[in-house]
């Protein structure tokens, strides 16, 4: 029984390791996106493009 005591000890302890890093690599910035950012306008351009074609050729049904 004392052997799961302190198994869950240590877990506990890895466990707030864990969280600490994190914490602390979250502050340091290093799960920022500085890529998509700039990339993003090429995918929202692309996105419209293909929308106007199908509003364009519904309308041209409608009618």
């Amino acid at each position: 029984m004392s052997v799961i005591y302190g198994l869950l000890a240590i877990s506990i302890f890895v466990a707030l390791v864990f969280l600490v890093v994190f914490i602390l690599s979250v502050k340091k910035g290093q799960y920022d996106d500085s890529y998509t950012p700039s990339v993003r306008m090429l995918f929202d351009d692309e996105l419209v493009k293909k929308d106007s074609k199908k509003s364009s050729t519904q309308k041209q049904k409608q009618d």
